[in-house]
């Protein structure tokens, strides 16, 4: 079933590999729920929400495509949710906001069964794209640095320099020190066994404790979430959520493509400039956003902790089965789970640092050219200071052909784009910026 003489590997290896990508992303069932209680969704229904777009999408792309690929919600659009959508418009609740990626999910899979995803993805200049993942990276640890207290805020300057005197900070920079110098030892599940480690200095400094055990069966308090997409699509009409909806869409398609094909490259799977099985692929993701959003956790992605697994030899659907089986053995651990979330030096670390890996895109960006680097330098500047990577994204778009018109080169810019920037432009002047 999973072809495994054919592609050079046995089934010891694609369990190994799995057990490595599993232990590179499970920090996702931590920093998640952290993420989105902060929109009001209670912990226990994130918590298995997670793991269930986790399962879903991973058993998907291990089953159909026969990929080492693992798929599960995305770093970057949990804060978007919660901090862009729910936490910036007091008329606009988590259920609402869900509606918006339920949507969203239900476009993807329409997009990823027709020619125009990889029309919309041609179309969006690269600059761009390098742009949104920079930013989001640089929002992201921000975030991270402000959960710990590492970073606070200042009446006259926005932020500054927290009380490194105090026992959260004193921990936060121990397990960011701990686990930077597990990354750079190239040690595998380095952001997991840097939250273990944190978390037992501070067990023993008294700062974690364990009132309610270690494990229990999964719950998910709300229920089904969005049961009806007639509801869900009323939802974005009514409270005029279609820039939140593309937002989700945009990021989500930019980052699940670019995962998968630097993966399948890492693996040899790429046929020439072509992904076999592309299709079914990133239906594993817009299915697993469709599902997580009914049960109540941000849209998905694919991962590129999977990499960790391909590093160690994975090369079939094997290896993201063996991840799913371990996610869904993480369902009974949510006590343990809540204990640590309490605590954000022990899950902050792991938001930083990933930010800094997708500042890592900034590199790729033109900056000779001022036609192209500008708007880039506007979405990485402007998603942390507006808390908005959805207004971020709209200045990138809008600023764009702009610049573009004023140098001459109003040909170079797709079509696509124009229409974009008119809608953002809409958008932000008439509709309100989410």
């Amino acid at each position: 079933m999973f072809k495994l003489a054919e592609n050079k590997t046995n089934v010891r290896t694609e369990v190994l590999a799995g057990i490595t990508t599993f232990l590179t992303m499970v920090y996702i069932v931590v920093v998640n729920p952290i993420v989105l209680s902060d929109a009001g969704v209670p912990f226990n229904q994130v918590f298995t929400a997670t793991i269930i777009a986790t399962i879903v999408g991973t058993l998907w792309m291990a089953l159909a495509a026969n990929y080492p690929i693992a798929i599960a919600p995305g770093m970057g659009l949990n804060a978007f949710f919660a901090y862009s959508v729910v936490g910036a418009n007091e008329n606009i609740d988590y259920v609402t906001a869900f509606s918006a990626v339920f949507v969203a999910g239900i476009i993807f899979i329409i997009l990823s069964l027709t020619p125009f995803r990889k029309k919309l993805i041609e179309a969006i200049p690269s600059n761009l794209k390098h742009g949104i993942t920079a930013g989001i990276g640089l929002f992201i640890a921000f975030i991270g640095l402000r959960l710990t207290g590492i970073i606070t805020a200042d009446p006259n300057n926005l932020v500054k320099l927290g009380d490194l005197h105090s026992a959260p900070v004193i921990l936060a920079v121990i397990g960011l020190a701990v686990t930077l110098i597990l990354m750079s030892l190239n040690v595998h599940g380095a952001l997991f066994i840097g939250m273990v480690i944190t978390g037992i200095i501070a067990y023993f400094t008294g700062q974690l404790e364990f009132k309610e055990g270690f494990t229990s069966l999964p719950s998910l308090p709300d229920g089904i979430i969005i049961a009806n997409p007639f509801t869900a699509i009323g939802d974005v009409i009514s409270h005029g959520l279609y820039a939140v909806v593309f937002s989700f869409l945009l990021v989500t398609i930019f980052d699940t493509t670019g995962t998968m094909i630097g993966v399948a490259q890492q693996a040899g799977l790429m046929k020439g400039n072509e992904l076999p099985k592309a299709r079914t692929a990133l239906l594993a993701d817009s299915a697993a956003t469709t599902v997580g959003a009914m049960f109540g956790t941000s849209p998905t992605s694919a991962y590129i902790e999977s990499s960790s697994g391909v590093a160690a030899g994975g090369r079939t659907g094997l290896t993201t089965l063996t991840v799913s089986i371990l996610f869904g053995l993480t369902l009974f651990f949510s006590p343990l789970v809540a204990a640590v979330s309490n605590l954000s030096a022990i899950t902050a670390p792991a938001l930083i640092i990933v930010g800094s890996l997708m500042m890592g895109a900034i590199a790729e960006i033109d900056w000779k050219e001022l036609d192209e680097a500008f708007p880039a330098f506007l979405v990485v500047l402007s998603m942390p200071l507006t808390s908005s990577i959805a207004t971020g994204i709209a200045l990138g778009f809008i600023s764009y052909p702009i610049v573009k018109i004023a140098k001459g080169k109003w040909r170079e810019v797709h079509l696509f784009v124009y229409i974009f920037a008119i809608l953002f432009f809409i958008q932000l002047a008439f509709i309100g910026g989410h």
